[in-house]
């Protein structure tokens, strides 16, 4: 996780992984650099390690990258279904039966997205 936040464009060192990550020793971090190294998903650059490829397992599927940022899925369904359901309030004129379906079904969709956005991102690592 920390090499996937960090050593994307200059790669991260194991002194820095290992203060990162408050693992006992050095070679605690290096050891699980060389092991990303293996499987191909880690290279080492002149003693430093950067991303050669992004692995998606567990909590992780669930999130997109955006530059530097690590993002919930979710969130952009959250954000969409809360624009439309202020659009659908302001635009609320009369209380026609699609309207008021169009409201209702909107705040659902807010709540539930918003919801596994939270939760999302409280399970990120």
């Amino acid at each position: 996780m920390y090499l996937l936040e960090h050593g994307v464009e200059s790669g991260v060192g194991v002194r820095e992984v290992q203060r990162a990550l408050a693992f006992s020793s050095p070679r605690l971090a290096a050891y699980h650099l060389e092991k990303l190294e293996e499987v191909g998903l880690a290279e080492n650059r002149l003693g430093e390690y950067v991303l050669t490829r992004e692995f998606r397992v567990g909590v992780l599927k669930h999130f997109l990258r955006v530059g530097k940022f690590l993002l919930p899925r979710h969130l952009f369904y959250a954000t969409m279904f809360t624009t439309f359901l202020i659009y659908t309030a302001a635009n609320l004129k009369n209380t026609a039966a699609l309207s008021l379906l169009a409201l209702i079904l909107s705040f659902l969709g807010s709540v539930i997205f918003w919801y596994e956005t939270v939760k999302t991102w409280r399970e990120k690592p």
